[in-house]
């Protein structure tokens, strides 16, 4: 099969669809692989590394032409010509949050299959994860810089020091992104409470971290109670491909701490403040209520992308084998995990959530 890589044209975004690893396994399975030219400047992977692993550098178009198109985050409007029917994309898609890429994928007859929704029998989402696990560890060294005085913040030391009380960070779902901004805030000495409406998530967080992590039940009364005590307020709510629940109301938000901040690492399913709206890493917080730092990036593991390319090639490359192989009908029919990564089919929105999100009709694949 015919494999291509296009460069990643989002705001500040330098994470590249695969790594040079990926391609050698790829050519080695038989199959042809076009990256475009400067796709992995950004996270250290330069042209010659792909050809020295059997990848033909190409333009954007030549990349777009191929039959297989792996990336990492969704096409932008610009980039909307590239899709056809022959094409299948293998990418991060968020569509429940941008209903118009979901019309641009249908009208295109395309297949799409996102990376958030391939979803293991245990529920787990592998595509999801490693990017999940950037952004929640992140979250919280990034939060520290949004306490500075002089960005806004309430000036308070995360860990604290001697006399003097820690932050209070909290941690709203206990998946793996929260998972690991809760052994991060540990880390670094916060007063660490975290909250998941699974009680089985937050009972293994609270031993993992040898109880250093207080925990709670997730429900309304919950969350605007430890929100409104929060100098730190970490949003990792999550259900797969649907619009994030809006769990941190506009009361309760200008009713907190004047300088706290909250990380909505949800913004890409359309965020869990009711005034969340995507910003990027240059301009990455907006100030709401009395003056809270609400940080909305929306792609937050572009940050650090050679780490994020990295691991993103580990998680994906197995399934993009099976799919370069086999093509998408049998590596689905296959693969039920891969099956739940099918969003848009031929003109059909077949990933529930996202029909509901967007006011398609829901056809089963």
């Amino acid at each position: 099969m015919q494999i291509g890589v296009p460069k990643e044209i989002k705001a500040q975004e330098r994470r590249v669809g695969l790594f040079p690893s990926g391609v050698k396994a790829l050519v080695e399975h038989g199959h042809e692989v076009i990256v475009e030219s400067g796709a992995g400047e950004g996270c250290g992977a330069l042209d010659d590394a792909y050809r020295s692993q059997g990848a033909q550098i190409g333009t954007a178009e030549q990349a777009w032409e191929q039959q297989l198109v792996v990336k990492v985050k969704e096409p932008l409007e610009e980039e909307y010509r590239y899709l056809r029917e022959d094409l299948t994309l293998f990418t991060y898609l968020h569509l429940a949050a941008n209903k118009p890429l979901t019309d641009a994928l249908v009208r295109a007859g395309c297949v799409a299959i996102a990376y958030e929704t391939v979803q293991l029998p245990d529920k787990s989402l592998p595509l999801l994860a490693p990017m999940s696990e950037i952004a929640g560890r992140m979250s919280v060294t990034k939060a520290t810089e949004m306490l500075c005085h002089y960005n806004g913040g309430n000036g308070v030391f995360l860990g604290g020091v001697t006399g003097t009380l820690p932050a209070r960070v909290v941690v709203i779902g206990a998946g793996i992104s929260g998972s690991g901004a809760a052994q991060m805030a540990v880390g670094l000495g916060a007063d660490v409470v975290a909250l998941d409406v699974d009680m089985g998530k937050i009972y293994r967080l609270y031993h993992h971290l040898d109880q250093k992590v207080k925990t709670l039940f997730s429900n309304a009364l919950n969350i605007e109670d430890q929100v409104l005590k929060a100098d730190v307020v970490v949003s990792c709510v999550l259900i797969p491909g649907a619009f994030a629940p809006k769990l941190i109301t506009k009361q309760i938000l200008e009713s907190m701490k004047p300088g706290a901040v909250i990380m909505d690492i949800a913004i890409d399913q359309g965020g869990s403040t009711e005034l969340s709206s995507p910003t990027t890493h240059d301009a990455p917080c907006l100030r709401v209520g009395a003056g809270v730092n609400l940080y909305c990036v929306a792609n937050m593991p572009g940050a650090y992308p050679r780490t994020a390319s990295e691991s993103l090639t580990n998680a994906t490359l197995r399934y993009a084998i099976e799919l370069a192989d086999k093509g998408w009908p049998v590596a689905c029919r296959e693969n039920p995990a891969l099956a739940l990564g099918l969003n848009v089919v031929r003109g059909k929105v077949v990933y529930k959530a996202v029909a509901e999100a967007c006011g398609y009709e829901w056809c089963e694949f």
